[in-house]
């Protein structure tokens, strides 16, 4: 990194902190929702204006444009699709760093590349800037309750000024490291629940190829060792054949993308990711990339070849 430039060192912000928020899709929303609930001052911008329509009844600003929610804001959230989504809306022509002033902080709450994070942090110090990478984990459920696990990466300065808006959604917030260890610490919880997701997919083909009832295997093995919250939330939406999105299927595409492609550059290999992985793709060829991710059981109940009747108990 270019050390030639003075680099900020303290991090503050007036009273009360003036939130700006860019994306309000299945997770931005209810996390938006429990700022207005903590009473910060809440500016918002989508794609789809009627996305936010919720948080504007609930006494959210509307800005039409990006760029334009900086001056209604002292900390801007991000929460996207895409890392291209990123890097347009941060280092675009237009992006926030070209129109932000020295003071400002950034938070980017989407699962994105971490050497993207590091090419943003590094612009922002340019300008006196701060910026955080701070993916979430908990999907939907954890969005509405208010008890994400944050990741966070960039300057620590920055993270403890932040606790306040980061504990209005999130319960666990641990700080990783400079720029892009937020991304890096995602990335390893998606290569956990990828290995995570196709166990429970087949326990519960196994299970319905052994005659079992699917509830009462769920009831035994969520309390023992295999606990995890794949079991608790997405396992009986499997069972009832309920494909609904808490976290698209083509965004989980996307994270274990960028997970192979860092651990590539490490010369890393992950023979189980890359396995899951190529599932995900076929489960998105066969039209179900806006599905949730429980949808692997689709092609798994194809390959199997079985299928799982919505659960019924015995």
């Amino acid at each position: 990194m270019d050390t030639s430039f003075p680099l900020p060192t303290d991090a503050s912000l007036p009273s009360p902190i003036r939130i700006g928020w860019i994306g309000t899709g299945v997770m931005g929303a209810s996390m938006c929702e429990h700022l207005l609930r903590a009473n910060f001052p809440l500016t918002v911008h989508t794609r789809t204006k009627t996305k936010a329509s919720g948080l504007l009844e609930q006494g959210a600003q509307w800005v039409d444009a990006a760029a334009d929610i900086l001056a209604e804001a002292d900390v801007v959230c991000t929460m996207l699709g895409f890392p291209n989504d990123v890097r347009q809306i941060y280092l675009g022509k237009n992006g926030l760093l070209a129109k932000s002033r020295p003071g400002q902080m950034f938070v980017d709450f989407t699962t994105s590349d971490p050497s993207l994070a590091v090419e943003i942090s590094e612009c922002a110090l340019e300008q006196q800037i701060f910026t955080l990478d701070a993916p979430v984990s908990g999907g939907d459920v954890g969005a509405k309750q208010g008890t994400l696990s944050i990741m966070v990466g960039g300057s620590s300065s920055a993270f403890e000024t932040l606790q306040p808006v980061l504990r209005t959604f999130g319960k666990v917030l641990v700080h990783h490291g400079p720029a892009g260890c937020g991304q890096h610490a995602k990335l390893c919880n998606q290569i956990t629940i990828a290995g995570t997701m196709i166990g429970v997919c087949e326990a519960l083909l196994y299970a319905h190829q052994a005659g079992l009832d699917g509830g009462k295997l769920l009831e035994s093995i969520r309390q023992g060792a295999a606990g995890c919250w794949t079991l608790d939330y997405l396992a009986p939406k499997m069972l009832q054949q309920d494909f609904s999105p808490g976290f698209f299927v083509e965004h989980f595409i996307k994270d274990m993308g960028l997970a192979l492609a860092a651990a590539n550059r490490m010369g890393l290999l992950l023979p189980g990711l890359s396995v899951v992985h190529k599932l995900y793709q076929a489960v998105q060829a066969e039209g179900h990339g806006r599905s949730g991710t429980q949808a692997l059981l689709l092609v798994l109940e194809r390959m199997a070849p079985i299928h799982l009747s919505p659960s019924v108990s015995r």
